[in-house]
């Protein structure tokens, strides 16, 4: 799925603003046909954002099913001739879509896009009523999962096992746009390096009958290469690589022409030319050992929640550069493409994650003696296996092309320390790696599973781990919790030989909050857990990354232990640096 642009042959119209919004707890909606006519009691919401924050009302906040959106469009009447596509990049977790009165689109998953041919249904120079259904369910079958309940006054309540607020909504744009009927549908792109010499494998799919030329352009705009036909290898002599630090991108253009040589379609794809290997204990980019800095971050911020910002998303990689950050996770979802394009454009690596966060009922329901097996048909079965591979296809396919993408993330602390474990996540790691041999695959391990426990491990290219040595054991006592962090770390090291990103490790803390001793949720206790756990990286050398949790407090839902969200950030919600923020802007910047 080709995103869209605007091109020689293409247009593409946003959708975003203010559409009719209208929650549907009780799902009278689908009954009784409410996409049929104007949205009636409805009131307006913002689009792109998450709806919970922008009312102030605990039933806007805390809703619990169906949301209706709802828009008219004019389609430009020069779309005479054109295949006519509506285009969501995202609707959390699951919606259905009508234009006018027909449906015309289905989809389950909140983090990738989805899209419908509306040519039949719609009328060039004319309105179109576009309405879609969002609905934030989740149960064990879903990605990520979590449990329907009902309280005393009968409404319907959910409990969910991650540990950041439930936003949903339209977190992300809404496109009409326009292509020729024959067409560029698709291209993948696969990189290589030998010395001076770069190459470009690319495969186009194209619907309709016209003949494909490929040319590959550089930075400053001269054609570099060019080939016939729909498979081939581009050369580039003396080739400017991608690289961390430096986004350097060709431009690919994929051109359909006719039986006489007219252009009929042409789409425009920014291409890094780099490798990713992993060796022993190295992970390499472009043959050299790469160390990853950075952080676990959220699509957070207050009011819009997880609505994708342009300014927000600018200031938070400015952020990253200024503490010198090269690396981030897509905690715990796939992010918005622009934020990958961004990365892409300014050299920043990305572990590109699904959305599979909270399989695990030993630890959502941690000391309860009634807490079910993690993988049975009741739980995680067969129905989350195989939302769960879609997430896995999704998020491959929409993100291969991505040159700042270096690594597949399947999964955030998962059950992996039960044999039936292997079973769920085997096809997952398969079918990973059969869209996208060119990169490594991994999971990010839970604490609770170590090196002799954990049975996914072996599964994984890479070792993510999750520590909180110092913030959930050994409270307060750094003393105690660095030799314990350094023992399981070598025992890593020792048992699998693959190279270990610690994917999260921090502590709470309260900006304002001064001690001149360890004092747990103080800005001088989050600087010295930093440090410690900085050390037993630095004595280990199959440590190949630190990445923060977090790069700025987030929203939870209200709990005892979450003082207004979760507060591991280095900078507050607002983006206001802490202490230890100065501290890792000193290790991580060598230019100071």
């Amino acid at each position: 799925m080709l995103r869209p642009q605007d091109s020689a042959t293409r247009e593409r119209k946003s959708l975003n603003g203010l559409w009719a919004f209208r929650l549907d707890s009780a799902g009278a909606g689908r009954a009784e046909g409410w996409w049929r006519s104007r949205l009636d009691g409805s009131r307006e919401m913002p689009v792109p954002a998450s709806y919970n924050d922008i009312v102030p009302d605990l039933a806007v906040r805390d809703h619990v099913g169906d949301a209706w959106y709802q828009t008219s469009v004019r389609v430009p009447r020069h779309w005479t001739e054109e295949r006519i596509v509506l285009r969501f990049d995202a609707a959390t977790h699951r919606a259905v879509v009508w234009v006018n009165d027909v449906q015309v689109a289905e989809h389950e998953g909140g983090y990738t896009p989805f899209e419908a041919d509306v040519t039949d249904h719609v009328e060039p120079g004319g309105e179109a009523r576009v309405t879609i259904v969002v609905n934030n369910e989740l149960t064990w079958a879903s990605v990520p999962p979590g449990q329907l309940g009902e309280g005393p006054d009968g409404k319907r309540t959910q409990n969910y096992f991650h540990d950041f607020f439930n936003y949903a909504g339209l977190h992300r744009s809404v496109w009409l746009y326009a292509t020729p009927k024959t067409r560029v549908s698709g291209i993948t792109v696969d990189t290589g390096l030998d010395g001076g010499t770069g190459t470009v494998r690319y495969a186009v799919e194209h619907v309709g009958n016209a003949s494909v030329q490929v040319a590959l352009r550089d930075a400053a705009g001269a054609e570099v290469a060019i080939s016939e036909g729909a498979e081939g290898v581009l050369t580039i002599a003396d080739v400017h690589p991608w690289a961390p630090g430096d986004g350097y991108l060709y431009e690919l253009e994929a051109r359909l022409r006719d039986a006489d040589g007219g252009l009929v379609d042409s789409y425009v794809l920014p291409v890094g030319v780099r490798t990713v290997e992993v060796r022993g204990t190295e992970f390499l980019i472009n043959g050299e050992p790469f160390y990853f800095r950075g952080f676990g971050k959220h699509e957070d911020a207050p009011i819009r929640g997880k609505g994708h910002d342009d300014a927000l998303m600018v200031h938070d990689f400015e952020l990253m550069e200024w503490i010198g950050a090269n690396s981030f996770r897509t905690s715990h979802y796939p992010y918005a493409e622009e934020v990958l394009d961004y990365a892409d454009r300014h050299g920043i690596v990305v572990i590109d994650e699904t959305a599979a966060v909270g399989l695990n009922a030993r630890m959502t329901m941690f000391g309860r003696a009634d807490a079910p097996s993690t993988y049975t048909e009741k739980t995680v079965g067969s129905e989350t296996q195989r939302n769960h591979l879609e997430a896995v296809r999704e998020l491959v396919v929409r993100d291969r092309n991505h040159p700042s993408v270096v690594l597949w993330c399947i999964a955030n602390e998962p059950d992996g320390g039960v044999p039936e474990a292997r079973d769920y996540f085997a096809p997952l790691f398969a079918e990973a790696r059969k869209l996208d041999p060119t990169r490594p695959v991994g999971f990010v391990n839970i604490m609770m599973d170590g090196p002799d426990k954990c049975v996914l491990s072996e599964l994984a290219d890479v070792l993510m781990v999750n520590r909180y040595y110092g913030w959930y054991s050994q409270t307060g006592d750094l003393a105690a919790a660095e030799p314990v962090l350094e023992a399981e770390l070598r025992a890593w090291a020792d048992k699998h030989g693959k190279p270990i990103i610690i994917t999260e490790y921090g502590a709470d803390t309260l900006a304002g909050l001064h001690s001149v001793v360890d004092n747990p949720w103080s800005e001088e206790y989050q600087v010295d857990l930093l440090d410690m756990y900085h050390r037993v990286f630095d004595r280990i050398d199959a440590v190949v990354g630190e990445h923060i949790w977090n790069f700025a407090d987030f929203a939870t839902r209200p709990a005892i232990i979450r003082v207004d969200g979760n507060k591991k950030g280095v900078f507050t919600r607002d983006r206001r640096p802490k202490s230890a923020a100065f501290s890792v802007r000193r290790r991580w910047r060598k230019d100071l």
